[in-house]
């Protein structure tokens, strides 16, 4: 049985203890889901395997609106790793590609910037600023779908330069508007827009 196949079967049992270990995408639905998703399992043969959900949207696939991969922007492995990996998730997480760019983060890592893509490209399949994008796309969801901050305010707080870009990723990510997203929240204890929290 081949590592792919393992992983399929993970796939197949719905086993959420592989959730954030690895990604899976459906060719034929452009979609990227977690292991435990409840949606029923696509063929083998349509799946693809992606270490992080930053790879995976790069791959051109949309997250899940039920199981909301996006959720786990990388391995629950980054968060104990003491490599120079480990501390770029940790460090990215904390936002400083948003507000130094990646020649900051490798100087914090003290690598050159593209040691530091090379390392993040060959470890989760995504470099830097894809991983950071993820990491923005999955902070403007929840506050877009917890909170009644007007979506500029969302924008601003979730890490983006513009307006613009946070448009851009948001339907790339999701294939919906920040207003389609806020709207597909749960109802159950959302504040109204405009709503102190």
């Amino acid at each position: 049985m081949t590592d792919e196949d393992s992983r399929y079967e993970a796939v197949r049992s719905r086993d959420a203890r592989f959730d954030g270990v690895f990604f899976f995408a459906v060719e034929t639905t452009g979609i990227y889901c977690r292991p435990s998703c409840p949606a029923v399992t696509a063929k083998r043969s349509h799946v693809r395997f992606f270490p992080t959900a930053a790879a995976a949207q790069g791959a051109g696939f949309r997250a899940c609106r039920r199981c909301r991969p996006d959720a786990v922007p990388g391995s629950a492995e980054w968060n104990v790793r003491a490599d120079a990996v480990g501390r770029a998730m940790r460090l990215i997480a904390d936002g400083v590609v948003d507000r130094e760019g990646v020649a900051g983060l490798a100087a914090r890592l003290g690598y050159s910037a593209r040691q530091v893509q090379r390392q993040l490209t060959a470890e989760l399949g995504a470099g830097p600023v894809a991983l950071a994008r993820a990491q923005r796309a999955h902070t403007a969801r929840v506050l877009l779908q917890t909170t009644g901050l007007p979506v500029t305010e969302v924008a601003w707080a979730a890490g983006f330069a513009s307006v613009r870009q946070f448009n851009d990723t948001v339907r790339a990510v999701y294939a919906t508007t920040p207003t389609g997203l806020r709207a597909t929240a749960p109802r159950r204890g959302r504040p109204r827009p405009g709503t102190p929290t």
